[in-house]
């Protein structure tokens, strides 16, 4: 049976594990071709089968988001094979050691920050003409609570991801008078994840929602006419 986005096109970040692959298989079920961007080739490619297997599209983008040449190299790509980009999730992120705020590298705290949030930047500059060419572009940006509710030991992660709502809600303030894109902020909230594991390592996961929850959550929000600005906490 067609989906609801047939005939789309989604590029998500983060989708070789955890809520970025899930969310790219759950997008591939409602007929999307999905891009699936992330560093490590052969677990995309585990993806991508299983997306095939379902009757599903995708084309795997291994590359490193920290590098902005990597992120021009693949929209100048994808500019030459579609018109228009209309599905943006912003999922990649790294969680980086948990530690007091005096106590955070700075070397590592760099580098976090180049991955959460100057690539979101990146990839909003370098696509933003794709998504205006879509009819219903919409940009996605994975967030969590720590970026609304400071937490001791979460200060470096938590700055990031509250840079990337400001960073992502300004976008969404500059595109309100615009047919395309729309903006949304998604936090998953408590998610069987290999980072929830990393930050919370005797954590039962059974008790947690799988990552799967989590993209039929995003799938039906992109189903819906959100408002540009929207957040959604699953």
């Amino acid at each position: 049976m067609p989906g609801f986005l047939d005939g789309q096109v989604a590029l998500v970040t983060g989708a070789s594990r955890g809520i970025g692959a899930a969310t790219a298989e759950a997008l591939a079920r409602e007929g999307a071709h999905v891009v699936l961007a992330a560093r490590t080739a052969g677990a995309l490619e585990e993806v991508e089968e299983r997306i095939h297997e379902a009757g599903g599209s995708a084309t795997i983008a291994p590359l490193d988001l920290a590098e902005s040449e990597s992120i021009a190299r693949l929209a100048a790509a994808m500019a030459e094979r579609w018109q228009a980009l209309d599905i943006l999730v912003l999922n990649a992120a790294m969680l980086g050691t948990l530690s007091p705020v005096p106590n955070i590298d700075g070397k590592e705290f760099t580098k976090l920050l180049t991955l959460n949030l100057l690539a979101p930047q990146a990839l909003i500059a370098a696509f933003d003409t794709l998504l205006r060419k879509s009819s219903q572009g919409r940009v996605l940006a994975v967030t969590s609570s720590v970026g609304r509710q400071p937490r001791a030991f979460w200060g470096a992660y938590g700055a990031s991801k509250a840079a990337l709502e400001t960073l992502a809600l300004s976008y969404a303030d500059e595109v309100r008078n615009f047919p395309s894109p729309k903006v949304a902020i998604i936090d998953p909230g408590a998610t069987a994840t290999g980072m929830r594991q990393e930050a919370f390592p005797g954590e039962d996961q059974s008790q947690l929602k799988p990552p799967k929850a989590a993209a039929d959550a995003i799938a039906a929000l992109l189903r819906s006419d959100f408002e540009t600005g929207y957040r959604l906490r699953i």
